[in-house]
């Protein structure tokens, strides 16, 4: 079988990223984060009106819902993976685009393109309207410090969807997916914050967190953003590469 050209790999791209725009789940799940990111920003900064002031609470209070907004790009992630497998359109795509392992890759390009902006936009819309209802008290405030929070946290969350999709990839089936990723964010990680704090700053989630939101100043295994960044850059390319080998190798 010989290689796709770059004409071929542009349509294969379009294709994938046109599949992921017609999907209603697509759209339905990202309106239904915004909302909740706006909801729970609102709650958020009316307690904080009450505490403390200054850049920092700004930025923290605004980042707060940050722990239930990935749960809704984990969601966008396996939809994107196992939409196709629920109906068997598998097939029809893997008739049409032989070479798997570029299909799956430009997937996941196309589900980057999209979560991006997406998640550029929830983040910014959290951080600017605590700003606006904080801003008599943001003494000091940076903006250059409030744009390496929006963009590590558009980060965080992007390659949280990615790895998210390559999870659903290799399971193949929406639920048991979302059982897996689901109980491992909210209950493995924080039932395991007090017994390995060493090893928890390499977790996934644990690593991800300082992309956007600094340490405090006694936590002793805190990472810096780059290694974060890094470490969580790191898990996302494993969990797509296995996937990749996985789904050339397996049945559809």
């Amino acid at each position: 079988m010989s290689a796709p050209s770059s004409k071929k790999i542009t349509l294969i791209l379009g294709a994938e990223l046109g599949k992921l725009i017609t999907l209603p789940l697509t759209w339905l799940t990202l309106i239904g984060i915004f909302i909740l990111n706006l909801f729970l920003t609102a709650a958020f900064t009316s307690v904080g009106l009450q505490g403390a002031s200054g850049t920092q609470s700004i930025l923290n209070i605004s980042l707060a819902s940050m722990g239930y907004l990935q749960a809704g790009f984990i969601i966008l992630g396996i939809l994107a993976a196992c939409s196709e497998y629920t109906g068997g359109q598998i097939r029809t795509t893997l008739t049409t685009i032989p070479w798997r392992g570029l299909q799956l890759s430009t997937k996941y390009v196309a589900l980057a393109i999209i979560t991006v902006p997406a998640a550029f936009i929830i983040a910014a819309s959290g951080v600017l309207y605590t700003f606006i209802r904080m801003r008599d008290t943001a003494a000091g405030f940076e903006i250059d410090t409030m744009i390496k929070t929006i963009v590590g946290a558009t980060g965080y969350l992007t390659l949280t969807t990615l790895l998210s999709a390559a999870i659903g990839a290799l399971l193949r089936r929406t639920t048991p997916a979302l059982v897996v990723l689901l109980g491992y964010y909210f209950v493995v990680s924080p039932l395991t914050r007090d017994f390995i704090p060493k090893i928890r700053s390499y977790f996934p989630d644990t690593a991800g967190s300082f992309m956007y939101m600094p340490p405090s100043p006694d936590e002793i295994n805190a990472l810096t953003p780059m290694q974060g960044t890094g470490i969580l850059v790191l898990w996302t390319l494993i969990f797509i590469t296995v996937a990749i080998v996985f789904h050339r190798r397996r049945d559809a």
